[in-house]
């Protein structure tokens, strides 16, 4: 296979392996609106989970094949699969033979985004997502039109006819993208504006990230940089020209006025100052948690570094309406007991999540499904200490065994070990193998006034997981 593409990247049938993906789904919804024609298979598709976003896809023009090899026909098509896809997959194999081009989603995402008259990237540990929605529906309703490509669907986008949002295809000169370093591959994104959020342990130890973000600050025209997180705040000591933000550190540009916080269990405001004016606009947003306000002043540094002021940024902040799975309320049982979905998966992610919960009244029971057993390797640890230290002894962690669709991945340490820690540390905690289970066990215990939370990610079936919950326990 090759990687040599024409310029016009509509001029050429697309294959996406793995079409229904947070990270494939977006980009080929671009594709498709700017005329090019798509095809795609699903691992999920063959199985039978989420049968909506499926049928969702096929509504809107998108032929969908099983994951046999037989969507690849022609050497003409171009085959965008994961880097972590074997050789042996059928589609990978049947294109080989062909003689068919293969990008990887990070390869095709950043030749769209490098393309664009003006780009703005999105980075860190935690918030991408969030930001690039905020950022986007800020230079939207600013007059932009922008194309937003986002990892999760953007409420402010979902409608009957794009139930799954998690891009919106603009006619402007602004391309707006999360970036991502788990593999590397921010490397290979050249922003008009790089906006840095945070940075800590995820995918890669501490010394590779800071590589990776450091040259990424550096290849941005522009800069937004966020004081408030030690490694972040280091590195924006390259770029002296940064718009900063920051809720705590008083030498940011944008910051927030101390003792102006205002909470509910549904949303935060804050005097939001631009030190640079000395002038200061009261925010309003409809997400609850400390980190939502940083995400906010992160998306107004960024907003502003392509020439928005931060009035206009603000305003439009107050109509965000949030994103699927960023602590998403399902709703409320007629005994009080509330369920939220949430994309909580690395240490910074849970965190933020139980910091949210733990400002408001009620027990809190927290299910985790681990995203996979590497990353269970990589920051098990860490995960354990963030469920033990930032809940109460009133509160209970179930986790189950991680996602696993197939694959050769060594499955020898589980969530067990976890589990083990999390007590070790001083929690409570229990591991249940089946997560149809932990379900069981959670309706059983669950009791008027608790907050359940379901956390986890590369696994849409978890929304469905916690709307039945609801459904028990109501």
């Amino acid at each position: 296979m090759t990687d040599v593409l024409p310029t016009d990247l509509t001029a050429h049938p697309w294959f996406f392996c793995g079409i229904g993906g947070s990270g494939m789904l977006p980009l080929a919804t671009i594709l498709r609106a700017k005329g090019a024609q798509v095809a795609g298979s699903d691992r999920s598709f063959d199985q039978g989970r989420s049968p909506e976003k499926f049928a969702s896809l096929e509504k809107r023009g998108f032929t969908l094949f099983p994951q046999d090899g037989s969507g690849i026909t022609s050497g003409d098509q171009t085959l965008v699969a994961s880097a972590a896809v074997e050789d042996t997959v059928p589609e990978v194999v049947r294109a080989q033979e062909l003689g068919c081009a293969r990008l990887t989603r990070a390869e095709l995402l950043s030749r769209l985004f490098n393309s664009a008259p003006i780009s703005i990237g999105i980075a860190g540990t935690s918030g991408k997502s969030t930001v690039t929605g905020m950022l986007g529906w800020i230079l939207d309703r600013t007059g932009n039109d922008p194309t937003i490509m986002n990892g999760a669907v953007m409420k402010n986008y979902v409608s009957d006819a794009a139930p799954f949002a998690s891009a919106r295809v603009g006619s402007g000169d602004v391309f707006v993208s999360e970036v991502d370093e788990s593999d590397g591959s921010i490397a290979l994104y050249r922003p008009t504006v790089s906006v840095l959020l945070n940075v800590s342990l995820d995918h890669k130890s501490i010394e590779q990230l800071r590589v990776l973000f450091r040259n990424f600050l550096q290849a941005g025209q522009f800069a937004a940089v966020n004081l408030d997180n030690d490694e972040s705040q280091w590195l924006a000591e390259g770029r002296p020209d940064a718009i900063t933000f920051a809720i705590d550190d008083p030498s940011a540009r944008i910051g927030v006025e101390p003792g102006s916080i205002s909470q509910t269990p549904t949303a935060i405001a804050a005097l939001i100052v631009d030190r640079e004016s000395d002038t200061g606009y009261g925010l309003h947003l409809n997400m609850p948690g400390r980190h939502n306000l940083a995400n906010a002043l992160a998306a107004i540094a960024g907003a502003v570094a392509a020439g928005v002021s931060v009035e206009d940024a603000i305003d439009a902040l107050g109509s965000f309406t949030g994103l699927a799975r960023r602590f998403d309320i399902v709703g409320t049982s007629p005994s009080g007991i509330t369920v939220i979905d949430d994309f909580g998966h690395n240490p910074e992610k849970c965190a933020a999540t139980l910091r949210t919960l733990k400002q408001h009244d009620g027990r809190i029971l927290a299910f985790f499904q681990p995203h996979g057993y590497g990353p269970l390797r990589q920051m098990g640890n860490e995960l354990a200490e963030t469920f033990a230290k930032l809940l109460g002894p009133d509160d209970r962690t179930i986790l189950c065994d991680p996602v696993y669709f197939g694959g050769t991945v060594d499955r020898s340490e589980g969530s067990e070990r976890i589990v083990q820690r999390i007590r070790d540390s001083g929690g409570t905690a229990d591991y249940i193998a089946s997560r149809k289970e932990c379900g069981e066990r959670l309706a059983e215990m669950a009791l008027p006034g608790d907050r359940i939370v379901i956390m986890g990610a590369r696994d849409d079936t978890l929304s469905h997981f916690a709307a039945d919950l609801l459904q028990k326990i109501s």
